[in-house]
């Protein structure tokens, strides 16, 4: 069988090393010898020159054979090589065939081999990039998730990694975290992608705002809920500079994209203060607080009756941000009656 074109097209195709390839398909052919000739000392190459694969045999020269597999004839080692002695070992090619049970065994080794060594190029090329922003297209939904496709590579985008509510559809252009590079693939994966956390949304912010990308304006803290809203303290090593204003752009110019990305979700952006009193004030945005009193890792925040909804937030997910961002626990009090707040 001339095996070249294949070779070549699993080097093209799916970007393999040629001669790792060759060693996979050697080791296949060999392992299927060796199921059937236990006892031969077999060794499997590859013959680029003609396409096929060669196997050879170590057997010992004896005066007369008692095992074929293992012996040769004097006689006969002497026409490859005159000056042989007996109880030397002489290499001679193989010219027992296999059979179909070991030629499936054969295919069976090789397919694990390449695959392993898929696995081996993706992980390669991609651990670099773990952490990252990649893009990609929606190829199809499976039970776990989002098939994602990134040139011939697809990655799975898990439903637990979703925002919430997110309608994606096949050949939909996607953004996402690369989360996890797996060195060995679980299921058809190898990448794992993310939607859902605040480091994806910190990294949407350093490719949108160059600011934030050279190190300008730092996130100095992200919390996230995904699809209701993220909180982001961040801060400028300029003074020359707004870090606010700055992720905002003109007109919201460069916080409308990342918000496109997020769909219905919203970023409140906070100044960094040295004040603790002052940045649970702001991290509870868009609520006006009248009063914040400190007490070990508890805040208490006094607030009109008319600014709980805002601090509280749907299902108290807005003080459940504000609360981790200032890594405090927060309690709202009623500015008038001195009453506390229960959360909705």
């Amino acid at each position: 069988m001339n095996l070249t074109d294949v070779i070549e097209g699993l080097v093209d195709e799916r970007g393999l090393d040629k001669e790792n390839v060759i060693a996979a398909v050697c080791e296949g052919v060999l392992a299927a010898f060796q199921k059937k000739f236990p006892t031969a000392n077999l060794k499997v190459v590859f013959n680029k020159k003609i396409g096929e694969i060669e196997a050879f045999v170590d057997k010992t020269v004896v005066v007369s054979t008692e095992d074929d597999e293992t012996q040769i004839s004097l006689r006969r080692a002497k026409v490859l090589n005159p000056n042989v002695k007996v109880g030397e070992v002489v290499e001679v090619p193989f010219e027992h065939k296999i059979g179909r049970i070991e030629i499936l065994t054969a295919k069976q080794i090789i397919a694990n081999k390449i695959r392993a060594l898929e696995q081996s190029s993706v992980y390669a090329d991609f651990k670099d990039k773990q952490g990252s922003i990649i893009s990609g297209t929606v190829y199809k939904r499976e039970r776990a998730g989002y098939a994602i496709k990134m040139g011939e590579i697809t990655a799975l985008l898990p439903n637990e990694n979703l925002i919430p509510m997110e309608n994606l559809r096949a050949g939909l252009p996607i953004r996402a975290l690369l989360k996890e590079v797996l060195e060995v693939a679980h299921g058809d994966y190898q990448l794992i992608l993310d939607r859902a956390s605040a480091a994806f949304v910190k990294k949407l912010l350093e490719i949108e705002i160059p600011e934030v990308f050279e190190g300008v304006v730092e996130v100095k803290k992200i919390v996230r809920i995904p699809g209701y809203k993220t909180k982001a303290i961040v801060i400028s090593n300029s003074k020359d500079i707004d870090p606010v204003g700055t992720c905002v752009g003109v007109g919201g110019s460069r916080i409308k994209p990342i918000l496109k990305e997020l769909g219905q979700e919203k970023i409140d952006l906070i100044q960094w203060v040295d004040s603790s009193e002052a940045l649970v004030k702001l991290s509870l945005k868009p609520a006006e607080i009248d009063k914040v009193s400190i007490d070990g890792d508890k805040v208490t925040v006094w607030l009109a009756q008319d600014q709980r909804s805002l601090a509280i937030g749907k299902m108290g997910q807005n003080i459940n941000l504000a609360s981790r961002l200032v890594g405090m626990e927060i309690q709202l009090q009623d500015v008038t009656t001195g009453d506390s707040v229960v959360r909705d």
